[in-house]
């Protein structure tokens, strides 16, 4: 049954017609009954009523029984009486649930066998089986890695990981976070570039000094440097480290730690012809991965250190002072 009323008065005497509806968050089964007079109108109360952060808009409406995505309003208004809506936040995706009913489970049967072609799900299973493992090694992960477990489903992280869904979205907004920090990292470092690459056009004592190194390259790379075209052969990386080294401008935040450890050890010269740098910019390369390595050792020790403390908070005091009390004879 549809109810009329005044909804926000937007001129002197307007009567406005207000569609009752049903909210819910995508991973609840709490349910608020509202009317509103439009799309914009359900949002609004959407993110009042479901206390969404303002942070996390706009938010999207989508249909309970199916994920149908409404964003328009001559639709809404089509829409019977208590329609069941969804509101998600901007990182979030419709899920099924099973009270939804209705045809909700052929989008998720359709989902779910797309996710099995592709691969991708077994891919971000086994990082997140490593996180259930250990959750300080998520220090330890890369970019790629990290990228996956936001973008997984919700439902399906929390149920990997033996987590509620609320503790799993604060996770993934967590590292998103963690990404979009370092993705500022990469873009700043592309500005220096940027501007000491300006700062050397403009000199002109620059530019005779690198037409000077242009006329004898090939002297000052035998003499100064020492490599021979033959130890390219000697590199022992993989491919994938090597085009992270040369493309991104920051390789160091999107290597795993793992991956790290063997630019750090690989021999310098060695790297230079396999990268067709100079020793010098090589050997800068290498010095950030190594205090990039030793940044997240640190941060896996803080880590196992308050989990420490915190278990022995957590143990009764008389566990610690009779250890073997559960062996005395009981007589």
């Amino acid at each position: 049954m549809e109810v009329t009323g005044d909804a926000g008065v937007p001129e002197s005497g307007e009567i406005r017609t207000l569609k009752p509806c049903l909210l819910r968050r995508n991973y609840s089964r709490e349910q608020h009954g509202v009317a509103a007079s439009c799309l914009e109108d359900l949002r609004s109360k959407a993110c009042d009523i479901l206390a969404i952060d303002k942070s996390l808009t706009p938010v999207t409406l989508v249909l309970a029984e199916d994920g149908t995505i409404v964003d328009d309003d001559d639709y809404f208004l089509c829409l019977p009486s208590n329609t069941k809506f969804v509101a998600l936040a901007s990182n979030e995706k419709w899920a099924y649930n099973n009270s939804d009913g209705g045809t909700a489970w052929i989008s998720q049967e359709s989902f779910d066998v797309d996710e099995t072609d592709s691969g991708a799900g077994l891919k971000w299973k086994n990082v997140a089986g490593q996180l259930k493992e250990d959750l300080s090694s998520i220090i330890l992960l890369s970019e790629e890695d990290l990228q996956m477990l936001v973008d997984a489903p919700c439902s399906d992280l929390a149920q990997e990981l033996r987590q509620s869904c609320t503790t799993v979205q604060r996770l993934q907004h967590t590292l998103q976070q963690v990404l979009d920090q370092r993705e500022e990292v990469r873009q700043s470092k592309q500005l220096l570039q940027l501007y000491l690459q300006a700062l050397e056009k403009e000199g002109s004592l620059l530019s005779k000094q690198e037409e000077s190194k242009a006329a004898f390259g090939e002297e000052v790379d035998a003499v100064d440097t020492g490599i021979s075209r033959e130890t390219s052969s000697d590199v022992a990386l993989a491919s994938h480290i090597l085009t992270a080294l040369r493309e991104k401008p920051a390789p160091e935040l999107s290597l795993s730690s793992q991956d790290l450890e063997l630019v750090t050890k690989e021999d310098p010269k060695a790297l230079a012809v396999a990268l067709n740098w100079d020793i010098k910019k090589t050997e800068t390369v290498q010095e950030a991965c190594e205090r990039e390595l030793a940044l997240r050792l640190q941060q896996m020790q803080s880590l196992h250190s308050l989990r420490s403390i915190s278990a022995s908070k957590a143990s009764p005091p008389g566990d610690l002072q009779n250890p073997k009390q559960a062996r005395q004879d009981p007589t």
